[in-house]
């Protein structure tokens, strides 16, 4: 798969730097704001919305309490029942992973493959996921915490993730590149649909449209 090494591979106008993602679904319409922090990230996922990459994939991953997954143009066309997730645009982003971007509930992530085959853990081209996860105790993040390798969860996430709440067992794992700030309950309307096999919604929920907008 090619690496994408520079953000100026994706030729994105600097006007389209500071607006935001409004992500129009079957659910319910969200809007996203991009990181400044992730760069590639963020230039890519401006370049695919404005190529109208996302208009009509499937979220074809749900798990609620965790996340919501889509991004895999394949999807667009999939029959009922069909596998998926293997998809993308055929090459993958350097990671990005910083220490105060966290999977807070609403996060915005790059989904990508496992460690044993991806240690430096590049992102999928094109997959994301969305929070939706769920409030912890103290208690529960300190379990997640011994399954993180060492690391400590910062004091003003875990407030976060006590009272938003989140997925904190990501943190340091993926690459989280923007947040909804519109419409969070969007998420919720989505994780609550029945899935079937490979977490797939039984009726499919869809984007129907993705486009940037002026920052409001």
């Amino acid at each position: 798969m090619i690496l994408v090494t520079s953000a100026s591979t994706y030729q994105v106008q600097k006007g389209d730097l500071t607006k935001d993602i409004e992500l129009v679904t079957t659910k319910g319409t969200l809007v996203i704001r991009l990181s400044d922090s992730t760069p590639l990230h963020r230039n890519n996922f401006i370049k695919l919305v404005n190529q109208h990459f996302y208009d009509g994939l499937l979220f074809h991953r749900v798990m609620s309490q965790f996340m919501v997954q889509t991004g895999d143009p394949k999807s667009k066309n999939a029959k009922p029942g069909e596998a998926l997730g293997q998809g993308g645009p055929g090459y993958a982003v350097p990671a990005e992973i910083k220490p105060y971007l966290f999977h807070k509930k609403g996060a915005l992530a790059a989904a990508r493959t496992p460690d044993e085959i991806n240690p430096t853990r590049e992102s999928n081209g094109s997959q994301f996921y969305l929070v939706h996860g769920r409030v912890y105790s103290d208690e529960e993040l300190n379990s997640v915490e011994t399954r993180l390798n060492g690391y400590k969860i910062p004091e003003a996430h875990r407030e976060v993730y006590k009272t938003i709440g989140g997925t904190p067992s990501l943190d340091q794992k993926y690459t989280v590149f923007g947040e909804v700030i519109k419409g969070i309950s969007v998420i919720d309307s989505i994780a609550a649909v029945t899935t079937g096999e490979r977490n797939r919604p039984v009726e499919d929920v869809r984007i129907i449209k993705a486009t940037l907008i002026k920052r409001q």
